[in-house]
């Protein structure tokens, strides 16, 4: 069996993108397909294409529909490491940045002026993006040289804007109509927000989990060491957020989960502190998707970052990050909040993926653990 596949970089992930026709000629399903292709069940994912890392084993399935009201469909897969699963309950800020670029690269929207623009929908939650790519002169600069923290090499500029991103996943910016409430967890009550813009996030201080504004940089050792507690907080949350039934069904990329904190005196270049998590690890950067919730929250008084925000909000909210600074923006256009972000994005690889006929995702128990 062979696949056909784009390997892209967008923003600070990775993804595998696949057009959706060859998923058609398969008898096989997409959750059992993705998995077998990344290599899992497998901490290494060493047989397959997999990064071993939340944000490197991602895929993104495209499409061109017939709706003229938008260029591209895309839908997210976030693909098990150490399970051979497929979680679709979400979008990926980062890897959406690939979409508009892939659609001119591959001829499906013809540059147009400096900027082109390229109406995508995200299938995971109906989110309209409208992407809007570099093209000097109408067309790819021969050598991309747009830069962004937490990527050493320059890509394609890709600014990214979320058409009236709240409740896209749940129905509400704020799931349970509060704009802070408590969870308790590990035997202590933490003070959290709910939201959902762009994907479900839930906000804590990171006052409460002993974390210091001052010393942005210790943040991830302290983390590491509750990460327990906060995989509890998060299925907790996952649960009143109407996510999931009960905590163990709680799937394991939402709700994200943000650590907030005003920032640091001598940090004079942003706003607010953020340590997110994704697939129950500390995020080397920030989801997109995440700082989108993070802007609306910023704005929605009540909330755990409108406290921190309140006084010095701008335009532009600077969001500090273990890669560096990352902003965002908000505007009203025709009607409709757009909250956007700019990214990066390149194609690394145009490749076939070859698989065997017989697909088995099963894994002998004792290979899993001799590997370690």
């Amino acid at each position: 069996m062979n696949i056909e596949a784009e390997w892209m970089r967008g923003g600070t992930s990775k993804c595998w993108v696949f057009e959706s026709g060859q998923f058609g000629e398969t008898e096989t399903s997409p959750d059992a397909l993705l998995p077998r292709l990344f290599g899992s069940p497998d901490h290494r994912q060493i047989d397959g294409v997999g990064g071993a890392t939340s944000t490197t084993s991602k895929a993104m399935i495209v499409h061109r529909p017939a709706d003229d009201d938008v260029d591209v469909e895309f839908t997210f897969a976030q693909v098990g490491i150490e399970e051979a699963a497929v979680d679709w309950g979400s979008n990926c800020g980062n890897c959406s940045a690939v979409v508009g670029l892939y659609a001119i690269e591959k001829g499906w929207v013809t540059p147009t002026g400096d900027i082109t623009r390229i109406v995508t929908r995200n299938t995971n939650t109906g989110q309209i993006i409208i992407q809007r790519v570099s093209t000097p002169a109408g067309a790819l600069p021969i050598v991309p040289q747009a830069e962004m923290p937490g990527v050493p090499f320059p890509g394609y500029r890709v600014g990214l804007g979320f058409q009236d991103p709240a409740g896209k996943t749940t129905g509400s910016l704020l799931p349970t109509e509060s704009a802070a409430e408590t969870i308790s967890a590990g035997g202590t009550r933490w003070t959290v927000s709910l939201v959902d813009a762009g994907a479900p996030v839930v906000i804590l201080r990171a006052e409460e989990l002993g974390l210091d504004p001052e010393r942005y940089d210790s943040w991830f050792a302290g983390v590491e060491l509750q990460l327990e507690t906060l995989e509890q907080i998060r299925r907790q949350a996952a649960v009143r957020m109407g996510l999931a039934a009960t905590t163990s069904e709680a799937a394991r990329a939402i709700p994200k989960v943000a650590i907030v904190a005003p920032p640091a005196q001598s940090d004079a270049g942003s706003d607010v502190s953020v340590m997110m998590l994704s697939m129950g690890k500390p995020h080397p950067a920030l989801a997109i998707t995440g700082s989108i919730a993070l802007t609306l929250a910023a704005r929605t008084p009540g909330t755990v970052l409108y406290d921190i925000t309140e006084h010095n909000l701008r335009p532009t909210l600077r969001l500090r990050t273990p890669a560096g600074v990352i902003e965002t923006w908000s505007e009203e256009k025709d009607g409709s909040l757009i909250i956007g972000v700019d990214r990066t994005a390149r194609t690394i690889a145009t490749t076939t993926i070859h698989l065997p006929e017989t697909l088995d995702n099963t894994v002998d128990a004792s290979f899993a653990g001799a590997t370690r």
